[in-house]
């Protein structure tokens, strides 16, 4: 175990200066959303790839229906429909003067249209007056009356989706970094992409320590606790990005433990433990990983570091195995090991998916409490606080204590006071990471 007292900022430093991103793979599009480009995505086609009708109505000549009005209407005489997935009129038709195509939402604009009035603007081609509904529109037989009164006027391109509106060909759809979520995904199918080359969630294993640790849903005995802390932290690793799987409590045994990390080993691009890194006769972590840097995992290790924070003073960080695969060992108390990951943790991740940005931003925020908040001197304290982005202020949620986990629950914000302050006044302005 390292004897130097690290600060927050170094040992954060640390394991992103150790952290890589992760090699980029082609993957399909399904199969991409969580995931970071690694290239620019150019469009090749155009988006719409055809003028097409943004209501269901009539396809019309401009000229046709100028002046057109409720007494005075135009009527046209009805050439055919065209669906959405049909390339126009049947064989090719040619929309002339006095004529018209009764058009679906989605279809193509024929040959000859310049414009769409919508159904509710004509008789529906019954010649029964005013369309009221969609319904009038789609049911009425198809050329029924052959021909449609239209009683407004409509100007060149009215409701019409014009080809290459949204994107055209040799546009950026998307940058390299860019995260692959449901509308990129939606962006690229459209565009015709059905795989795309993209750095791969990170996969992090937790595995929680203690022999006292027993599964939710079972019943406790004495001296037992419930395993809080791999379900908060695995639903913290997936909430960043990442494949994240949890592994049941192991005991304090150090010789099952170093088994069950090396055995997850392969499906792990990231190693997180809680628990067993302090400095009592059972801290299994350390004892099991200590000395796993040896002749047969060259520049493998473990290191075991006392940090000038709290909650979270204990911290564990080295790689294990031959790949070398990042391990983050962190504090047991539920406090300890969720702030620890949102500080490290997190960040490791972020770096693994390839993005720029790893930190959870950051605001300056009033503290609103009724007395002055104390902080040991020489340690950056992380209090759990609840932030009002509307009045910039920060209401402390529970007490300093590192088991309260109800008070995290509360919580949506991390209240920072530096390693030089011990006490902060009510009204201080203060730095707040905002979690969520």
């Amino acid at each position: 175990m390292s004897s130097t007292i690290w600060s927050v900022d170094d040992h954060l430093a640390d394991i992103l200066d150790a952290v890589k991103p992760l090699e980029p793979i082609e993957l399909q599009l399904a199969d991409a959303q969580g995931c970071v480009l690694v290239e620019d995505v150019v469009v090749r086609i155009a988006l719409p790839p055809f003028d097409n009708s943004s209501m269901d109505g009539y396809a019309v000549r401009v000229a046709d229906v100028t002046g057109a009005s409720e007494e005075f209407p135009s009527v046209l005489t009805v050439l055919g429909d065209v669906a959405a997935g049909n390339d126009g009129l049947p064989g090719g038709g040619v929309v002339g003067p006095g004529q018209a195509a009764r058009i679906m939402t989605g279809a193509p604009l024929p040959k000859g249209a310049e414009a769409v009035v919508p159904v509710e603007w004509t008789d529906g081609g019954t010649g029964e007056g005013p369309a009221t509904t969609m319904r009038a529109h789609r049911d009425a037989p198809e050329g029924a009356s052959g021909e449609v009164r239209v009683y407004r006027a409509a100007t060149a391109g009215a409701h019409v989706r014009a080809s290459g509106s949204d994107v055209k060909p040799g546009d950026l759809a998307l940058a390299a970094g860019s995260v692959v979520g449901p509308p990129q995904v939606g962006l690229l199918a459209a565009i015709g992409r059905a795989t795309v080359k993209v750095r791969p969630r990170p996969r992090v294993v937790v595995v929680s320590t203690g022999s006292e640790l027993v599964q939710p849903g079972e019943e406790l005995a004495g001296g037992q606790i419930y395993d809080s802390n791999s379900y908060a932290l695995t639903a913290a690793a997936r909430d960043a990005g990442a494949l994240s799987y949890r592994v049941g409590a192991v005991t304090d045994d150090a010789e099952t433990l170093r088994a069950t990390i090396e055995d997850q080993l392969i499906r792990a691009d990231l190693v997180v433990t809680t628990g067993g890194v302090s400095v009592g006769a059972y801290d299994v972590v350390k004892e099991a990983l200590s000395s796993v840097g040896d002749e047969d995992e060259p520049g493998s290790g473990i290191d075991f570091r006392t940090l000038a924070m709290q909650p979270g003073k204990p911290q564990g960080f080295g790689s294990i195995g031959a790949e070398h695969i990042p391990l983050m060992a962190l504090p047991g108390n539920p406090v300890s090991a969720y702030v620890s990951f949102e500080l490290f943790v997190r960040p490791a991740i972020r770096r693994l998916m390839g993005l720029e940005e790893v930190h959870r931003p950051t605001v300056r925020a009033a503290l609103t409490t009724s007395e002055a908040l104390s902080s040991p001197a020489g340690k950056r304290q992380f209090l759990r606080g609840s932030y009002d982005e509307v009045s910039g202020t920060v209401v402390p949620v529970g007490g300093s204590g590192s088991h309260l986990i109800a008070a995290l629950a509360r919580a949506d914000a991390l209240i920072v006071v530096p390693e030089d302050v011990t006490s902060v006044e009510p009204g201080t302005e203060t730095e707040v990471v905002l979690l969520r």
